[in-house]
């Protein structure tokens, strides 16, 4: 065989060889970069999504009495729960259950926040929301505002609240009393029923953020 010969038919072998060994590659890359599905923690009353879902926008005021957004939710996690502060039972059982569970975090996971989105806003006054979250901890925030507005934020974390008249002339909301987690990108990643227990709370906190990361990582 002519040697010109030879040596074209060698680099063709050599190409085959550099294309297909790049094909290769390329699959076990986008392999490694499946995202890993989301963990089965139905054993702590939580469901968590595979893909985020977006919140509302929204624009409301905050118990120091500024406005807040769904931009402030990022750059944090956030366990948002909708009630209000005349709530004679769910409300200040589930809040000082977050507190709890606050307690319990491991020093390696990120310091989430608390938003209690105020079912009855003509109550809820900034002023109001303050005083009644001071007590569960400097973390506790609160948003009230249009009713309107308030209701749409509710149904984006899968909640809604309802208003009656106890014949007295007294006003009663009732509304869900689960929990919903916020991502650092502001949108809900998880949502966790009750009865709500601290040790499950925070233990569904440290692996959804696990699972997290590891997503990230695993994107690059």
């Amino acid at each position: 065989m002519d040697r010109s010969i030879r040596r074209t038919l060698v680099i063709l072998l050599l190409v085959v060889a550099l294309i297909f060994g790049f094909v290769v590659f390329q699959q076990m890359e986008s392999q490694d970069q499946e995202p890993e599905p989301a963990p089965d923690l139905s054993a702590m009353n939580t469901f968590v999504y595979d893909k985020p879902r977006e919140l509302a926008d929204f624009t409301l005021t905050s118990e120091e009495g500024g406005t807040m957004t769904r931009q402030s939710l990022e750059g944090q996690w956030t366990f948002v729960f909708v009630g209000y502060t005349n709530c004679p039972d769910i409300c200040p059982a589930t809040l000082s259950t977050l507190s709890q569970t606050d307690e319990r975090l491991p020093a390696e996971l990120p310091e989430p926040s608390y938003l209690l989105v105020s079912a009855d806003p003509q109550r809820d006054t900034p002023e109001r929301l303050k005083e009644y979250l001071d007590f569960f901890g400097e973390d506790f925030h609160g948003v009230t505002g249009d009713m309107d507005v308030l209701r749409s934020l509710a149904r984006s974390v899968g909640a809604v609240f309802v208003h009656s008249d106890d014949g007295d002339g007294n006003t009663l909301v009732d509304h869900s009393g689960h929990l919903a987690l916020i991502n650092p990108q502001g949108s809900m990643t998880a949502v966790m029923q009750p009865p709500h227990d601290p040790d499950k709370l925070a233990e569904a906190y440290r692996e959804i953020y696990q699972w997290t990361r590891r997503n990230q990582s695993g994107a690059g």
